[in-house]
């Protein structure tokens, strides 16, 4: 019991200093930028406008407030002083909550602001902030301007055999495996190596009838020889045998097979005495010139690349080793736990040192950048609904700009909506004028100005 009212008297503690803070934080927020409103009204130049005009341009969200409970006004009256339309009261730090008439906020110790329509004022929602307020908070801006981005994207993989790189080598016809050349997967050869040698039965009837057709005596032999000719063809014999058998005069029932090309051995099916069919695979050969890098590249950088992108990669198993090589292929398919899309990149392998399975860094280059408006991203916030930047304008006034941003990289990033050359952003303390303007209800007006936006 003792300890849960320990607990109890803990809890009631922190929550009654966290609603002091936010108190306090609140009323800060209204003196201070009180103050930067009184400055700027000071900082103005002097006109012969009426007692009640300048009332109004050096007055407080508060103060205002309070004027119009004196006067009566309401939601849908002009306020005198300024001669703007008020559209509804609302709690700066409560802004989804809006209210017709003028009074105390139901949430904490202090008024509730107006939120005026636009009546054409040329100052309409914009923030003024004195010099030396400026100074105070380390106000910095930035030009908008032209230039390229240069997106630096890298990706990392694994590589593999090129498939377009294979060759099979099949049995032309039945027969039996005397002997095997190459007795492992994984095993180098060399173009016309000999890979195994194959007994062929059926051979030897087309041989014998087509020798037996040769030697016979006669003037018109012709058609039978060629007959017996194309019925080796048909037992699976190659050119090259045919005229072997011709010019020995032998039957040659054996055949040696030969690797059609350098390269790997990446499939063996075969072994010594077995029978293998016409047409079934004994060797799978991979070429080592060029390989494949399986690349995983996020699926929000995918639209980056493009087919024939240059591309260089470095591999721990090859410390100082640079291979060069180009995007192929996007695959149509995306890991639905990383969410990333596979690259295939063809990189070139002229030593054969990289091997399937290893691992690879990869660095995109040539990315075909295009000129565009450039800003900081530091200039950027990010409100969740909209994306604005703080627009600094002349006499140290600002103006939140809704914009649409493009590709983000080393600090910058592209605007492809919303800004023109030569224009200046805020790139620090932007958010303390943010907070200004959604105290002043310069958000809460473009909402009421976004169509179908939710009140």
């Amino acid at each position: 019991m003792k300890t849960r009212t320990v607990t109890t008297l803990a809890v009631l503690a922190l929550g009654a200093i966290a609603a002091a803070g936010y108190g306090l934080y609140a009323m800060g927020m209204r003196q201070g930028m009180g103050m930067a409103s009184a400055e700027a009204g000071a900082h103005a130049p002097a006109s012969a406008a009426s007692g009640s005009a300048r009332a109004a341009t050096n007055e407080t969200p508060e103060d205002a407030t309070r004027r119009h409970i004196a006067a009566g006004l309401k939601a849908g009256d002009t306020d005198p002083a300024s001669g703007k339309k008020i559209l509804y009261y609302h709690d700066p730090m409560v802004p989804g909550n809006k209210f017709d008439k003028p009074a105390k906020s139901p949430f904490m110790e202090m008024m509730l602001y107006p939120v005026y329509a636009d009546g054409g004022d040329s100052d309409a929602g914009k923030i003024a902030v004195s010099p030396r307020i400026q100074q105070s908070l380390g106000v910095r801006t930035a030009l908008v301007a032209q230039g390229k981005l240069a997106p630096q994207m890298s990706a990392v993989g694994n590589i593999a055999w090129n498939e377009r790189d294979q060759v099979v080598v099949q049995a032309r016809a039945n027969g039996f495996v005397e002997k095997l050349h190459v007795r492992a997967t994984l095993d180098r050869v060399s173009e016309g190596q000999p890979l195994a040698d194959l007994y062929v039965p059926e051979w030897v009837a087309a041989q014998d009838e087509f020798l037996s057709v040769s030697r016979m005596q006669g003037s018109d032999l012709a058609s039978l020889v060629d007959g017996a000719r194309q019925r080796m063809r048909q037992v699976g014999m190659s050119d090259a045998q045919i005229a072997l058998v011709e010019r020995s005069g032998r039957t040659q029932p054996r055949v040696t097979i030969t690797a059609p090309r350098g390269g790997v051995v990446s499939e063996l099916t075969v072994r010594e005495g077995t029978t293998v069919m016409s047409g079934a695979t004994l060797f799978r050969i991979n070429g080592t010139h060029t390989v494949w890098a399986n690349a995983e590249v996020p699926e929000s950088q995918a639209a980056l690349l493009r087919p024939g992108a240059q591309v260089q990669a470095r591999t721990p198993a090859l410390p100082g080793m640079i291979f060069d090589g180009r995007v192929q292929a996007l695959l149509p398919e995306v890991n639905a736990t990383t969410r990333t899309l596979k690259a295939r990149l063809e990189l070139a392998n002229p030593s054969g040192r990289l091997v399937p399975g290893m691992f690879v860094q990869m660095q995109f280059m040539d990315m075909g950048a295009q000129p565009s408006l450039l800003i900081p991203t530091e200039a950027v916030i990010q409100t969740g609904r909209r994306t604005v930047v703080m627009l600094a304008e002349d006499n140290g006034r600002f103006r939140p700009v809704e914009i649409e941003i493009g590709l983000e990289t080393g600090g910058q990033t592209e605007v492809r909506r919303g800004l023109q050359a030569g224009q200046r952003v805020v790139v620090s303390s932007q958010f303390l004028i943010d907070s200004e303007a959604s105290l002043r209800g310069v958000e809460a007006r473009l909402n009421a100005a976004e169509p179908g936006s939710p009140r």
